[in-house]
C-alpha cells in the first residue's frame, strides 16, 4: 500500500512516481492519502505486504502504529526534512524500487515497548510504543514528581518538566532533544531521561530489555501522558503507567549497509544542528 502525508506538498509528486513505477512492473498495490496530523479512519490492512510512506520520520512513525502489530513492514521516502528513519529519496528512488522488486533488500527488525495506563486496578489504555512515552507537565508551567519503580522495586524520584521512556528508535527523536544518548537501532534497551530535571538526577539511565518500568506521578497539578506525540491523556493521582518491552517489533525494509545509521546520523546533524523536526514530517 502506497500511503503519502497530503500535508507536505511534494509528496503528491513523489508518490506519482511511485505508483508508475510499480505499474510498469505490474505490482499491485492501493493507495491511501491521508494527512497523518488529522484523526482518519485507517485503511484496511488485511491483504497488504508492505507500506510504502512518502513523508518524513513523522509520517513513518504513524505509519508504523498501522502496519507494526500485523507485522506489516514498512518503507519510507523522504519527502519532509532528511530524518533518521525513512529510507529513500526522490534522488535514489527509481534504482531502489527495482531493488525492491527483485527482491534485493533487508528487514531491520526494531524494538518496541507497550505501554498501559492504570486507573483503580483497571487498564483504561494500552499502546504499542515505537519512539517513547512521555509523562509531562500540562498547562501549568511547574516541575512534576514522578517515582520510578524498576521490576517492583524502588529507582528513583524525579522532578522536572517531565519524563520520557524511549526505545532505541526514540533515542533519535524526543529524547535526543532533550539531551539523552544515542542508541543504535538494533539494540534492545529502554532509556529513561528527565526533562529539564529540577534538583534530581539529570543523567539518562539505559536499562535491560527485561525491565518493567512503573511510573507514579504525584499530582499536584495538571500532568499528561503521551506516546510518540500523539494526543496527550490528563493522569489522575494514583494513576500507574505500566511500560514493557513489546512482544511486537517494527520491521523496516533496508537496501544500505548495516552501517548506515551512523552516515545518516552525521548528515542529519549536519543538516540540523538544533535537531528540529518539522510536526508534519
Amino acid at each position: 500500500m502506497l500511503m503519502p502525508n497530503t500535508a507536505i506538498p511534494r509528496t503528491k509528486a513523489l508518490a506519482m512516481r511511485v505508483g508508475k513505477f510499480l505499474r510498469e512492473h505490474n505490482t499491485p498495490y492501493n493507495t491511501f492519502s491521508c494527512d497523518f496530523e488529522e484523526p482518519t479512519k485507517p485503511p484496511d490492512l488485511s491483504e497488504v505486504d508492505l507500506l510504502i510512506v512518502v513523508g518524513g520520520d513523522g509520517s513513518l512513525l504513524r505509519a508504523g502504529h498501522l502496519g507494526a502489530p500485523l507485522g506489516i513492514p514498512l518503507l519510507g521516502i523522504q519527502s519532509g526534512r532528511l530524518g533518521f528513519l525513512v529510507e529513500l529519496n526522490e534522488d535514489n528512488l527509481e534504482t531502489n524500487l527495482e531493488r525492491l522488486v527483485n527482491a534485493d533488500y533487508r528487514f531491520e527488525k526494531r524494538m518496541m515497548l507497550k505501554a498501559s495506563l492504570i486507573r483503580k486496578e483497571k487498564v483504561i489504555y494500552r499502546w504499542d510504543v515505537i519512539n517513547e512515552a512521555v509523562i509531562c507537565r500540562g498547562k501549568e508551567v511547574r516541575p512534576i514528581e514522578v517515582r520510578v519503580d524498576l521490576n517492583e522495586g524502588y529507582m528513583n524520584s524525579y522532578i522536572a518538566d517531565g519524563l520520557i521512556v524511549a526505545t532505541p528508535t526514540g533515542s533519535t527523536a524526543y529524547a535526543l532533544a532533550a539531551g539523552g544518548p544515542i542508541l543504535p537501532p538494533e539494540l534492545r534497551n529502554i532509556l529513561i531521561l528527565p526533562i529539564a530535571a529540577h534538583l534530581s538526577l539529570d543523567r539518562a539511565v539505559v536499562l535491560a530489555e527485561g525491565a518493567e518500568v512503573n511510573l507514579y506521578p504525584n499530582i499536584k497539578h495538571d500532568t499528561v501522558v503521551s506516546i510518540d506525540g500523539m494526543m496527550p491523556i490528563t493522569m489522575e493521582e494514583g494513576d500507574l503507567l505500566c511500560i514493557q518491552v513489546n512482544p511486537r517489533s517494527l520491521h523496516m525494509v533496508r537496501f544500505g549497509e548495516p552501517n548506515y545509521f551512523y552516515r545518516n546520523l552525521a548528515a542529519v546533524i549536519q543538516r540540523n544542528p538544533i535537531l528540529e523536526m518539522d510536526k508534519h514530517d
